[in-house]
């Protein structure tokens, strides 16, 4: 569908075939971003990946992230020990929790775990150790998704840019990025002192700075260049690791054979262990992969992938499309396509256990990460992050609904904003399983 909003041409797709399509003839066409206000304040006028303009640039930051920084080698060297220890401070977390009978409130637990791993992995320390800390990383978190989705009149219609600071939104932005580059400054000194801790000598921070120093990159990094690549890490590596283990035990909880099934996959794979411990587990539990594809399915973490820009025009289907187009790829709308899937509202794994689709960006119908050049360059991360996370909690508990909850009182409503969270906690009893005797 074709629109126009304001002086900007919109393109919203959401069929699998007209992504397939541009994906196969026009990636290059489409690998563009469009320079939106917040977007660029926040990514330093596009030093970032996400939000950069395509182009050599681009090209080598990209090249950056995916060969050195997010490479299997690297997830597997650096990304998955710490997800694993924080896996186990979880568990231990909710244990304490059912030895007191006390209800756990899964989404805060979900959210401080993802935040602890990739705070940890990008700065060395977890931001749970210290209370300030904490509360300072989740506000700035928060402000930053809330604006980088935002509404700005000035992206469609320039000439009205004062309503934007008559409504308060100019004025945000400019804050926010004043505390985010105050909060990235503070742990770039930090990482400058010679007598750093050990923890901070070979995290995300300290290696970008190295490169830096080293002049090693074919890229002239500054301190911003490196502040912006934090933010995409930061923001992204948060917030849809822990949005989809949210919703994935939440359908769980509607559906409980599935659970079981899933949790006696589990168990029966690893019985004797008290905790998965790597990647190969994961491997030998199809289900429950499959688990995983259908809430990236049924719930994207991004049901609006981030906005595109033709570069150039082009024809597809006979229509022309103008240079300049604002892009919208409509996941949540390609997932539930009743052309594509048979009952496509209800969670049914068991669609992918004979499928070839998969998650990572090469099949259409469904695309959590992205698809084509401009796909999440961390998803090996993203992707270990939800599988070692809730393949733990099923494997060590069973789950029940509070008292007085039933299933069918059970929402599925989410927040708006680039990652769609659930709207109310997701709050369940634990009772630690026989198998794992935690």
């Amino acid at each position: 569908m074709s629109m126009k909003l304001g002086f900007r041409p919109v393109l919203e797709i959401s069929s699998a075939d007209m992504v397939k399509q541009i994906m196969k003839s026009h990636d290059i066409v489409f690998s563009g971003r469009p320079h939106l206000v917040s977007q660029q304040r926040l990514s330093y006028n596009g030093l970032d990946v996400t939000f950069s303009s395509y182009g050599n640039k681009w090209r080598e930051m990209r090249k950056i992230c995916i060969i050195r920084l997010f490479s299997q080698k690297q997830v597997n060297r650096s990304f998955i020990p710490v997800c694993k220890d924080e896996v186990s401070r979880m568990i231990k977390k909710i244990a304490r929790d059912a030895s007191l009978s006390r209800i756990t409130n899964l989404s805060e637990m979900v959210v401080s775990f993802t935040s602890n791993t990739i705070y940890r992995v990008a700065f060395g320390k977890r931001c749970e150790d210290d209370g300030t800390i904490r509360s300072r990383f989740f506000d700035l978190m928060h402000e930053t998704q809330a604006l980088a989705g935002g509404f700005f009149v000035e992206d469609y219609l320039p000439w009205l840019r004062w309503i934007d600071r008559v409504s308060g939104m100019s004025g945000r932005l400019e804050k926010i990025f004043r505390d985010l580059d105050s909060f990235y400054q503070e742990l770039i000194e930090e990482h400058l002192d010679s007598n750093r801790p050990k923890s901070m000598q070979g995290d995300i921070l300290d290696y970008l700075l190295g490169l830096k120093r080293e002049g090693s990159s074919s890229v002239d990094l500054t301190l911003e260049h490196i502040k912006a690549i934090l933010m995409n890490i930061l923001a992204g590596g948060t917030d849809t690791g822990s949005a989809t283990i949210v919703w994935a035990i939440t359908a769980l909880m509607k559906n409980p054979l599935i659970m079981r099934k899933a949790q006696a996959e589990i168990r029966q794979q690893l019985a004797g262990k008290k905790e998965l411990t790597d990647e190969d587990d994961i491997v030998k539990l199809p289900y429950l992969r499959a688990v995983i594809k259908e809430t990236f399915r049924l719930h994207p973490p991004a049901p609006l992938l981030a906005p595109r820009e033709t570069i150039e025009k082009c024809s597809i289907n006979s229509y022309e499309i103008q240079r300049g187009t604002l892009v919208y790829i409509k996941s949540w709308a390609i997932a539930r396509d009743p052309k594509i899937w048979r009952n496509p509202d209800e969670f049914v794994p068991e669609r992918f256990l004979d499928s070839e689709i998969d998650v990572r960006g090469h099949h259409p119908e469904v695309i959590p990460f992205g698809i084509g050049r401009r796909g999440c360059p961390a998803m090996l991360m993203g992707m270990a992050e939800v599988e070692l996370g809730l393949a733990n909690l099923l494997y060590a508990f069973d789950w029940k609904l509070p008292p007085a909850m039933k299933e069918e009182n059970i929402d599925f409503d989410g927040l708006p904003g680039l990652t769609m969270h659930k709207k109310s906690a997701l709050c369940a009893v634990a009772k630690p399983s026989i198998v794992t005797g935690m």
